[in-house]
Order: structure tokens, then C-alpha cells, then sequence
């Protein structure tokens, strides 16, 4: 049993099974259990806490994790003094930030932000809502949502600020945007204390590369092929690589083995390209990560 140990919040609910399939993809096996909050995890150094991404600042700043992943959004709704390490493009629905949008319903008398004056909001960011109306000089009653928040236009609130990916929920509901207070994205934080001790410090920035090459892999493949080397020139002007494509001299001299990343919805456009200008023996690989 090792003595050194790495205190790590993972955010439970919507992004709990996004972020562990993106440990995984990065090397590190973690099992939920049913009605555990102490994930287990394939690393003796790691002990992982399942935390609402909402409370994780506030625990990293004090120093009761070591570090975590949560949204920008709630950094900012804590005021957590925290450290970012990392910034992960990854959410439950895409690959795009979160949006913090402020709607009324579609035949609401609010259509520009001062017309919120005096009017109630509901939602879970009220700190971050009532510096954003601060900051356009608009007073407003700012109530804490404790959920399903949507619904509660017009009878219990006059608008919402409300965190959507897609806008369909909104739609749903008959609501339609005013205006967008905030784009989020998810960090990877800790805090100065552990960020100050070299094993912590070495041990997290070596999960972040891991967690950065799982995501830089994310919707790419390898693509290996023989070419001649009279082929090269016009094979080599198809493929769309990610960097310069790796060109290896075979047994034979007329021959050269060609290998390059790209992007896997472009797969079945260029292999017929590459096939007519003189690919041949053409295999298509998964990859776990890509590390610059």
C-alpha cells in the first residue's frame, strides 16, 4: 500500500459516465459501484470522490481533494480560488461548450436585458446571474432554482438562466434566448497547496496529458498503406494529415510504407482515392491517444 495518495474529485450526475469513459480511454479503469461515492480506480496513488461538479471547487479550495474536474460556470459561481490546470473540451451530449442562457417564455414583454428591471429570475447560478445583471445595470429578483427550473415560467418566475448544450429542452418548454451570460467548458483544477508539492504536482499534470492525448484521439484513426514510390507524390497530395505523413522505406526499393492520422469521417471518401492513385494493402486503425 503505497503512502502517497492523490486526492481526486470526479463530478457525479450528468458528466459522471462522460468523464469516466474519458479516464478510460486514458489509461486509467474506473468502476462505479451502485450507492458508492468512492469510485475504484486501477492506480494504488489515486482515490477518487464522486462530488457534484457544483461543490467541487469549494472542496479543491480547501483542500479536502487535491483536484477534480468541474465546469467553468461553477468556478465561477463559488468564486473558488483554485488553480486550472487544464481546460477538457468534453460534455454528456457534445463536443462544444455548455451555453448559461437567460429565457422567457415566447410571448414574454422581455426582449432586451434591461427589460428584466424588477422582474424575478430563477436559477442555480445566482451569484454569477446577479453579477452578469450588475454588470448591465439591471436590478432583478435572483431566486436559487433547485431543479426543472424550465417549467417554472411564467407562473412561478418571469425568466430563467438556464445551462443548455443543444437548446431543445428550452424549445420544449416554449422559451425562447435573450441573451447568453456565459460559455462553459470543463477544468481540471487543484488547488495552490498540492499544486506546490512536486509528487502532486508531477502525478497531475501526468493525468492531464494522458486525459488530453484520449481527447486529441477522439474521432481520428490511423491509416497505413504501401505505396511505389512513382505513387508517392499523388498519394501523398490526398491525404489530409494531421501532421506530415510518416514515409518508411520496405524490403523492396520501388516500395515505401505511408502512415498518417486523420479524421475518421474522412475515411471512406479518401480510400478509394488512395486505392485509384496506387495505395495498396490500406489498414485502418483505432487510436487510444495522441500525445504532441
Amino acid at each position: 500500500m503505497t503512502d502517497k495518495i492523490l486526492k481526486l474529485g470526479i463530478p457525479a450526475g450528468s458528466l459522471q459516465e462522460a468523464t469516466g469513459e474519458l479516464f478510460r480511454k486514458a489509461g486509467y479503469k474506473i468502476t462505479f459501484a451502485s450507492r458508492s461515492y468512492y469510485p475504484a480506480i486501477d492506480d494504488p496513488e489515486i482515490r477518487c470522490t464522486l462530488i457534484r461538479a457544483q461543490e467541487m471547487p469549494r472542496y479543491v479550495q480547501d483542500g479536502s481533494l487535491d483536484c477534480g474536474l468541474t465546469g467553468y460556470d461553477w468556478i465561477l459561481e463559488n468564486d473558488a480560488k483554485i488553480v486550472e490546470l487544464a481546460e477538457l473540451v468534453f460534455s454528456k451530449v457534445s463536443k462544444r461548450p455548455v451555453r448559461w442562457v437567460l429565457a422567457v417564455p415566447n410571448d414574454s414583454p422581455v426582449h432586451e436585458i434591461r427589460d428584466l428591471r424588477g422582474k424575478r429570475i430563477a436559477t442555480e447560478v445566482v451569484n454569477l446571474t446577479r453579477r452578469w445583471l450588475a454588470g448591465h445595470g439591471v436590478e432583478a429578483n435572483v431566486e436559487f432554482s433547485w431543479g426543472a427550473t424550465e417549467v417554472k415560467p411564467p407562473r412561478l418566475a418571469d425568466a430563467i438562466v438556464e445551462v443548455t448544450e443543444t437548446g431543445s429542452s428550452l424549445r420544449a418548454n416554449n422559451l425562447r434566448i435573450v441573451a447568453e451570460l456565459l460559455q462553459s467548458t470543463t477544468r481540471f483544477i487543484t488547488n495552490s497547496a498540492a499544486n506546490a508539492e512536486p509528487w502532486k504536482k508531477q502525478k497531475m499534470d501526468d493525468i492531464v496529458l494522458m486525459l488530453q492525448g484520449a481527447m486529441a484521439a477522439e474521432g481520428k484513426v490511423g491509416l497505413m498503406m504501401n505505396v511505389r514510390k512513382s505513387s508517392l507524390p499523388a498519394v501523398i497530395n490526398i491525404l489530409p494529415a494531421l501532421q506530415t505523413p510518416t514515409v518508411s522505406s520496405l524490403a523492396s526499393s520501388e516500395w515505401v510504407a505511408v502512415n498518417t492520422i486523420i479524421d475518421e469521417c474522412v475515411v471512406r471518401h479518401i480510400v478509394p482515392q488512395l486505392k485509384a492513385a496506387g495505395a495498396c494493402g490500406i489498414v485502418e486503425y483505432p487510436l487510444n491517444k495522441i500525445i504532441d
